[in-house]
């Protein structure tokens, strides 16, 4: 079945090169997400053994991400038909071909076991996702891509030194060179700490900049407000959580290693903070509303990065936010991506009582922002909550009252830019389009919205023994 959920969008991406017709290709995404999804279901129900050398296993770190991410994919695909009828006007197929390539690699990442398959899995999803930023073939739309492409590229390079660095501190410990998750965990304690701190630093910084932590976010601006709606989602909700995946597999070896966790756990900390505390400063009055979701994205790694740091109890409300925080930028960007076609414009100054021209998108996009900044009832809520608890039970004041200062700093920020949006009456310059509220682009981040507010309320009980084996498995000490 793994193999299968793997193969399935490569063949969908073959499937859309040959498909002649702009109007019917995008149909191949919802064909392919379907079945991505229920196979996701069956894995979580029936997981396969590990591959014959160990290289393939999907453990419950790998099956939270790999749930997030089919459901996003699910949901990013149904919006595409409709958001591609409106956008005849220019061929779709490296978009669908990209997209579905993409979904095989982020798939990939979640089985993998051994690192340098992880590191060329996340890598491809680096270069799948550059030609999709690049959609609306602009100035601004290619140079967003160069970015992307150039501090990603570099921060991955970085990341496979701190592999080759971790490969030599089992060399030096007279042991087989290996990248196998499983053996280095086993054998972390006797690897040498001189040559496993610099993988880690390398690993950290590598794997940090594909996640957009601060201050190695400085792609996510551009990429997130050139890029199209869905591809913004799944940047957001999917490259975001392949990387800390990464991350998560990094904090399990310096975990097992007995002395390095306390300076990864310092480092997550200190940058999760300065990503909060950045975001904060950046949001208040932003002039573009897509580049405002940028800068919200760069404040929830930094939260996963702060949950991640404080660890113990925080452990399992980083791995709920990871699904909440994915989720939730669904709504927002698919939501704004509605808005951004109605006025043909990503200026606060131009887009203003969108709720006057699109009730749903806009409402659903106020409901967004509610949620994204930890208001009950939404989930996020629930997750950000179990965080900055844990903080203060640990007796980590410091970390909890810079966690709190940053969120109410935020929503603040947010809502002096998403309410005159949303609210009052669109200015009579205003350019009129014929993009409206339609079934396929409205119905999909309702879905998603009506997901996080379920989960805000009641958490089922497989998804959370889910939870709670994941960060199990992020206490486990060999």
């Amino acid at each position: 079945m793994l193999t299968a959920a793997v193969l399935l969008p490569l063949v969908g991406a073959l499937v859309a090169w040959i498909v002649p017709d702009n109007r019917l290709r995008p149909l191949v995404l919802p064909a392919v997400a379907v079945p991505h999804f229920l196979l996701t279901l069956a894995l979580l129900a029936w997981t396969p053994p590990p591959s014959p050398q160990g290289w393939i296993f999907l453990d419950p770190l790998g099956k939270i991400v790999l749930l997030c991410i089919s459901t996003l994919f699910l949901i990013c695909a149904v919006y595409a038909v409709g958001y591609l009828a409106y956008r005849r006007d220019r061929s779709n197929r490296v978009l669908c071909m990209g997209l579905l390539a993409c979904l095989s690699a982020m798939t990939l990442v979640t089985a993998s076991q051994h690192l340098g398959l992880l590191w060329v899995a996340v890598e491809t999803t680096t270069v799948t996702m550059a030609p999709l930023i690049y959609f609306n073939r602009n100035a601004r739309s290619i140079e967003a891509t160069w970015k992307y492409l150039l501090i990603c590229s570099v921060g991955i390079a970085l990341a496979l030194l701190g592999l080759f660095f971790l490969a030599y501190a089992t060399l030096v410990a007279h042991r087989d060179a290996t990248l196998l998750l499983g053996p280095i965990l086993a054998s972390a304690r006797e690897l040498n700490p001189g040559w496993l701190h610099a993988s880690f630093i390398f690993m950290l910084v590598g794997f940090g900049s594909k996640m957009g932590i601060a201050p190695l976010h400085s792609w996510k601006p551009d990429a997130y407000g050139e890029a199209p709606g869905l591809v913004g989602a799944l940047l957001a909700g999917g490259l975001v959580n392949c990387a800390f995946l990464a991350i998560l597999r990094v904090y399990q070896i310096s975990l097992a290693s007995g002395g390095e966790y306390l300076f990864f756990q310092k480092a997550l900390l200190t940058m999760g903070l300065i990503s909060m505390g950045l975001a904060a400063v950046f949001m208040a009055r932003q002039a573009d509303f897509k580049r405002m979701l940028a800068y919200s994205s760069v404040e929830h790694v930094g939260i996963l990065a702060v949950a991640l740091g404080l660890g113990k109890g925080a452990l399992f409300g980083a791995l709920f936010h990871l699904l909440n925080n994915g989720l939730t930028k669904g709504v927002l960007f698919l939501s704004s991506g509605n808005i951004h076609r109605s006025f043909n414009s990503k200026s606060t100054e131009v887009v203003r009582g969108a709720l006057a021209r699109l009730p749903w998108s806009a409402g659903l996009f106020l409901a967004g922002f509610i949620a994204i900044t930890g208001s009950p009832p939404f989930s996020p809520f629930v997750s950000e909550f179990s965080i900055v608890s844990s903080a203060f039970v640990e007796g980590r004041y410091l970390v909890g009252g810079l966690f709190l200062f940053f969120l109410a700093v935020i929503f603040i920020g947010m809502a002096l830019t998403v309410l005159p949006l949303v609210m009052g009456v669109p200015p009579a310059d205003a350019e009129r389009t014929d993009y409206r509220d339609r079934l396929l682009t409205v119905g999909p981040p309702l879905a998603l919205l009506g997901l996080i507010l379920m989960l805000g309320v009641w958490l089922p009980e497989p998804l959370l023994r889910l939870l709670g084996e994941g960060a199990a498995l992020l206490e486990a000490k060999p």
